[in-house]
């Protein structure tokens, strides 16, 4: 059976063994969720990612969660909306490719947040079918491997959107 927790807050104060970012190209820390991350991370976080040298749009990359109470942080580059259809395939494939990351490396527990709803313009009602349904998609697939998936939410709007398509 699927299923997929709906949590509001802050993910930089959330424990489980990864929490998702929402990362630019480089992966060296930006505005939003991904510059709060790297700043409740420490320094060190950005001294991994520099070892990463970046990361494409829709692929995922991993790494130790320093001082965050996640132990790893899998960072993820969501597409900046452009109304194209690889702009669904490329938010797709970032919940793919981070929840495949965490079963390569044996977590058993990831809190994602609303991956490109923010600055990079993806319309929320969209991008959270689309988060539900790969991710239900996905436990489906590995339905053998144990795996809690959280959606947060950072604000009542969203976490309202994410309860009603999770309903």
């Amino acid at each position: 059976m699927t299923k997929i927790k709906i949590i509001q807050g802050d993910i930089t104060k959330m424990k489980a063994d990864a929490i998702v970012n929402v990362a630019n190209n480089s992966l060296l820390g930006g505005g939003g969720v991904d510059g709060a991350i790297h700043t409740a991370a420490g320094p060190h976080l950005q001294e991994e990612c520099m070892t990463l040298h970046g990361c494409h749009t829709g692929d995922a990359e991993i790494t130790q969660g320093y001082n965050l109470p996640a132990k790893h942080v899998i960072h993820t580059v969501g597409p900046v909306y452009s109304g194209n259809k690889s702009d669904t395939d490329l938010l797709k494939s970032c919940y793919q490719k981070s929840l495949d990351l965490a079963k390569k490396a044996n977590l058993h527990s990831i809190i994602f947040p609303a991956i490109s709803t923010g600055a990079f313009g993806f319309p929320a009602q969209r991008a959270a079918q689309i988060a539900y349904n790969t991710i239900t998609t996905w436990q489906t697939a590995n339905k053998d491997y144990p795996l809690e998936v959280s959606l947060c939410a950072y604000d009542n709007k969203m976490y309202q959107l994410y309860k009603k398509i999770a309903a």
